[in-house]
């Protein structure tokens, strides 16, 4: 009698640890969202409504939360390349490194294990597919500007379904010579390739894996920032249901699907608060897809949401007790569309921009003067560089990671940041902590300051990967 009630309590417990086990993943990463863009957003979002407080995004609400370290093996200030490889293979490794560790040694990703647990799997990104951090979960290089390499591994990973704005290098290998186009190649593999949401509804019955980008004329290989979404462009959001459709079509075995937001980091690099903080709504939105599809399975799914970094060392504050995040609302396109706004003004007035079309031009985009009152310091600020790069013709483009933006531009964010009251440190990655939120089957395993390295290995146990 004792050894049957034994046998009976192990049939339990087995059946209790299987009943935990996440049979759906999302794992979502906001690269360069750290605890400041967070609380920031939420921030920006109560003063939208005019109070002071927050407005709490989605993820933020999950019943799990704390924070995690992102140091590399070779630095203390990790690169997207380093983290992203920490947060699929739990392996600490030198910056540049694309899924492998610090010998060159191939390291095998959470997603590469889901595959081999028998679930379909995706990768998808709001830059481009080939980008540091999707690459890290499909790809085995040793630096991470080795698109062209990186993108012939993606049909070798034999994933599932993939997305984002497109690819980098299609035609160029890393020592810039051409080569064949990727896209023959990934097709050849078995891979149907859909540009836009419209042609994958068009070709996902037949579709036996699928690669999702941007339509045809897209202008860039990354989505548009959030703030400067148009009717018809691709969407996170968008591309997040579309790999649910995929994932689950004739799928009773479960999936695992990384969600990149990877224009979080590129607005931080140029330290626009406004598109930053559009950015990590846009990521949340993509979230509340998957919510959806949690609330329908919410024994068997686990959401994760996390960073790889911060970037711009973005500050809440800058001296006095106070902020105007409601400034930011009369922002309405990011600072690399007003940079482009003013270039075309160059060019269709060369020699003959007023300062008073200019000033009409910032406040249409920006607010100034009509809703925003300007110190005189920051109408200096904008005059004098009015006068450097129109009058005098002298044009010095400010360069960071991911743009070249005009110099009036640049004053032009950074007099917002000013109004804003949001401050930066620098232009690239910083140390800081980073975000950690999950919900669902295994979500307790989340608990405790944690290393990057940690998350993909309780994604693997909760899951039961091996």
């Amino acid at each position: 009698m004792k050894r049957l009630m034994y046998v009976l309590l192990f049939v339990l417990l087995a059946g209790a640890s299987y009943a935990q086990r996440a049979k759906y993943v999302f794992y979502f990463i906001g690269d360069g969202m750290g605890v400041n863009q967070v609380n920031g957003t939420e921030m920006y979002l109560a003063e939208h409504e005019g109070r002071i407080g927050v407005e709490p995004l989605l993820f933020t609400t999950f019943p799990v939360g704390t924070m995690a370290t992102t140091f590399s093996a070779t630095n203390s200030v990790t690169d997207s390349s380093a983290a992203g490889t920490a947060l699929a293979t739990g392996v600490k490794t030198y910056n540049g490194a694309i899924g492998m560790d610090d010998d060159k040694n191939v390291l095998q990703t959470v997603a590469e294990k889901a595959k081999k647990a028998g679930k379909k799997v995706g990768v998808a990104t709001s830059v481009s597919v080939d980008h540091a951090t999707p690459a890290a979960f499909y790809a085995h290089q040793p630096n991470r500007s080795m698109y062209y390499e990186i993108a012939l591994d993606l049909p070798k990973s034999g994933f599932d379904f993939y997305a984002g704005g497109g690819f980098l290098k299609p035609t160029t290998t890393a020592d810039k010579k051409e080569a064949p186009s990727i896209f023959p190649i990934i097709e050849r593999a078995g891979y149907t390739i859909a540009r836009g949401v419209d042609e994958y509804k068009a070709k996902l019955a037949d579709a036996k894996k699928m690669v999702l980008i941007q339509k045809e004329n897209a202008e860039s290989p990354v989505l548009p920032y959030a703030i400067d979404h148009k009717e018809g462009d691709l969407t996170l959001p968008e591309i997040t249901e579309s790999a649910i459709s995929f994932l689950t079509k004739d799928n009773n075995k479960g999936f695992f699907l990384m969600v990149e937001g990877g224009k979080i980091d590129w607005a931080c690099h140029s330290n626009d608060p406004a598109t930053v903080f559009e950015e990590v709504i846009d990521m949340d939105n993509a979230v509340k897809v998957a919510y959806e599809f949690y609330k329908e399975h919410p024994k068997e799914t686990l959401i994760v949401v996390t960073a790889d970094h911060e970037t711009g060392g973005m500050s809440l504050g800058t001296g006095k007790y106070e902020m105007f995040l409601k400034a930011l609302l009369h922002q309405e396109q990011s600072q690399d569309l007003l940079s482009k706004a003013i270039t075309d003004l160059r060019k269709e007035k060369p020699g003959k921009t007023s300062w008073d079309e200019i000033k009409d031009l910032l406040a249409n985009k920006m607010g100034f003067w009509k809703e925003l009152p300007l110190t005189w310091e920051q109408e200096k600020l904008l005059r004098d560089e009015y006068e450097t790069s129109f009058v005098k013709n002298k044009v010095v483009f400010e360069e960071s990671l991911y743009s070249k933006t005009e110099p009036l531009a640049a004053a032009a964010r950074k007099v917002m940041s000013q109004i804003a009251m949001v401050g930066w440190t620098g232009y690239s990655h910083t140390a800081g902590y980073v975000p950690v939120f999950a919900i669902g089957a295994g979500s307790n395993l989340f608990v405790g300051k944690m290393d990057n390295t940690e998350i993909p290995k309780r994604i693997a146990k909760a899951a039961g990967y091996k």
